[in-house]
Parts: structure tokens; sequence; C-alpha cells
């Protein structure tokens, strides 16, 4: 079984090298994937990104991200909670540009992190946790400016559950660049990377699928089955729901609402 897949995917990226058909080989490939094989799609431009940009990439996510966009059930926007130093940020940017969708991306993140809570130093370092917060933060608008310059997003520096206050009240809010926008309305594709706790990664389920649109797509970060972390309580709750089909598991969780 391995060795047919094996040949699957290596004719579907001949067809790449062949016919430039990168996205669409690789989907007829592996339309599925819930087996515990992980596809990574990274190519030389993802490569390069990963270098510069620092974050922490799970590499099957790239298949997700660019099954996402390309499957779009609308025009509404893309959403993000948790943006760090904005690799995947940018990596959204990239497969929108790849694949010509003009939704727009939003992103959520206040940069307070997990386990900074409880001590002002890092370690035993004489770094601060609000100076190491604030060189993130800038880091993220440096590698955003860079490298989706020409399809900026739209960062709010607030926690998640205020951002979801400010998308019901349909509130014009600033962004860090200083541009308003007008929220609120259906999403089409979220990203959750947020805070990976039950109570913190439920409570974002709960936000974005009161606005997902059906058929649209939410990949949760961090939830491969041997994460250790308690979003994979959620996903297990939503797989159990019955109210989204399971799209793949690359090896984090990635769904469609039906």
């Amino acid at each position: 079984m391995f060795i047919n897949r094996l040949r699957t995917v290596i004719e579907a990226f001949r067809k790449i090298i062949v016919h430039g058909a990168y996205s669409k080989a690789v989907a007829l490939a592996c339309p599925k994937i819930v087996t515990g094989d992980v596809i990574d799609i990274s190519n030389e431009f993802v490569n390069w990104l990963s270098f510069a940009n620092p974050g922490m990439l799970t590499r099957g996510n790239l298949y997700c991200i660019d099954y996402a966009i390309r499957e779009l059930p609308n025009k509404a926007p893309i959403l993000e909670i948790g943006s760090f130093c904005g690799l995947s940020t940018n990596l959204i940017s990239y497969f929108k540009q790849r694949h010509g969708a003009k939704n727009p991306l939003l992103c959520c993140d206040k940069w307070e992190f997990e386990g900074a809570e409880a001590q002002a130093m890092v370690g035993d370092s004489f770094i601060s946790h609000e100076e190491y917060r604030n060189f993130v933060r800038e880091s993220f608008l440096r590698n955003v400016r860079f490298f989706s310059r020409y399809d900026l997003p739209f960062p709010f520096e607030v926690l998640s559950d205020e951002f979801f206050k400010r998308w019901r009240n349909a509130e014009v809010a600033a962004d860090v660049f200083g541009r308003s926008r007008e929220l609120g309305g259906p999403i089409s594709f979220c990203f959750i990377d947020g805070n990976h706790s039950y109570e913190f990664a439920r409570n974002d389920f709960e936000n974005c699928d009161e606005f997902l649109s059906p058929g649209g797509f939410i990949l949760f970060d961090d939830s491969a089955d041997a994460s250790g972390w308690e979003v994979c309580r959620v996903v297990e709750e939503v797989s159990k729901s019955g109210r989204y089909e399971l799209i793949a598991k690359n090896p984090n969780y990635f769904f469609r609402k039906r």
C-alpha cells in the first residue's frame, strides 16, 4: 500500500515538473490524508522564507493551507489566530498569491506568550519577557512588511476573544499598521494557532464556528495525535460532532464545515 502511494506521489510530482501543475497534482495524489502519512509540499520559496522568518512550522500545514485557499467557498476573509514572527502569515499570503485568491487575511495576536506570565526574566538571562515580546512583535512587522508587501494582511493586536467581540459588533478597528477596517461577516478559512490549552482552544473554535461559512475550513496547529497539547481534546470533539468533515491529519487536524 505504501509503495503504491509513493508511486502515485512520484507520478504527481513528475506532472508538476512537466506541466507546472504543482498544487493540483498533489491534491490528485493525496485527496485525503488520514492514515498518518505526512505530505510536505515545501518548495524553494518556502525553504528560503523559513531560513529568514522565525517560526514553528509544521511542514504538513503547507498542504492544508494550500488546499484551503485553492478550495475557498467564497470571498470572505481568512483569519489567523496567533501570528508570532509572521511565518505562517507570510505562507498564507504566498499561497493566496499562487492561487490568485483575493480574500483579505486578518490576524489577531497580542504577543502574550504561554509560560511568560509567572516570571519577569527569560530564564536566567538578562532579557525581560517584555523585551522579548517587543522583539517578536517588531520581527512580525518587519517580516510581514517584506514578504507580504504586495498583499499586506490586517493584523490586530488583541486577544482572540476581544477580536471576535469586535467582529460581532461589526466595529471599525485599526490594525497594527494604522489602517482602519470594518470587521464582521462570514469567514472562509481559520488557522487556529493561539493558546493551546483546552479552554482557549475550544473557545477559539466556537468563535470561528459561529462565523465560518459552510464549506469553509479550520486548521488546528499542534493538534497531531502525539502532540500532547490540550487542543487534541478539541479536535476530537469536532470530529465527533458530525458537523465537520475531516480533510486531513497531516499530522495536524484540518476540517471543512459541512
